[in-house]
């Protein structure tokens, strides 16, 4: 369990695999064994947080309010941009995520900030894999990507998507805490993916960032939030639901 969650997993989450497969174990009990083992969950480290929100665009109001538990899909969705390092230079990963299943439903990876490259893609990525069927609210911080005209007029053609910023109102820098959901993802993908590899060139790392998101943490991954279920498990449960209401 340890090697297959690439050595991510400590023993709370190892526990409950095994729970899972109808083994009987303690968490305590598995906790020694890791330790006489000499195996632990990979060890944290900082993480930075970086946005331009030095621009001319005018940003608009805090309309999620750190309200970050959502019961239906395509209701509320947050977005992020943060580095990769590469041999070869810099990546930028962009990510939409889904808050009712904490799902990334969009993302995009690119050598330039501009938001050709980065919040379009993945809003694209987004919409092919979610519709937008009722009111949505598409929360971000307040970064140029965010607030310039082209990514604005794209949000603006569907009258049901409403933006949403870091910040109170009349704060201009915002909070962090404003957007808490997308940074610990992004946390989580550095400690989990990034930090344990170094990427010789950007191709590479488009491979692993790939598998990370799409095959590991959307489909296998247990996520806190949801009751240590992975985001396909947690979705495929809120859809039954859904069906039996």
């Amino acid at each position: 369990m340890h090697s297959k969650s690439k050595q991510t997993y400590g023993s709370p989450r190892i526990t409950r695999e095994l729970i899972k497969l109808d083994v009987k174990v303690s968490r305590p009990r598995v906790a020694r064994l890791m330790k006489k083992a000499k195996i632990r969950s990979i060890v944290k480290r900082k993480f930075r947080v970086t946005t331009d929100s030095e621009h001319k665009y005018p940003v608009v109001e805090n309309k999620l309010n750190r309200e970050f538990k959502v019961e239906k899909i395509a209701t509320a969705w947050v977005s992020d941009i943060t580095y990769i390092k590469t041999t070869q230079g810099w990546l930028y990963l962009t990510i939409i995520l889904d808050l009712a299943d904490r799902r990334i439903i969009g993302w995009s990876l690119s050598s330039t900030m501009k938001a050709v490259d980065t919040v379009i893609p993945a809003w694209k990525m987004a919409q092919k894999n979610r519709s937008i069927t009722t009111k949505l609210i598409f929360h971000s911080d307040r970064g140029i990507q965010y607030a310039c005209n082209e990514f604005k007029s794209l949000l603006d053609r569907n009258p049901l998507v409403t933006r949403s910023m870091t910040g109170a109102p009349g704060d201009r820098k915002g909070n962090c805490w404003d957007n808490a959901v997308a940074e610990s993802f992004f946390k989580t993908l550095k400690v989990e993916c990034v930090y344990q590899n170094k990427f010789i060139n950007k191709q590479q790392a488009a491979i692993v960032v790939f598998e990370y998101i799409e095959i590991w943490y959307n489909k296998t991954r247990q996520h806190s939030a949801l009751g240590y279920v992975s985001p396909k498990e947690f979705e495929e449960l809120l859809n039954m639901q859904k069906i039996a209401a």
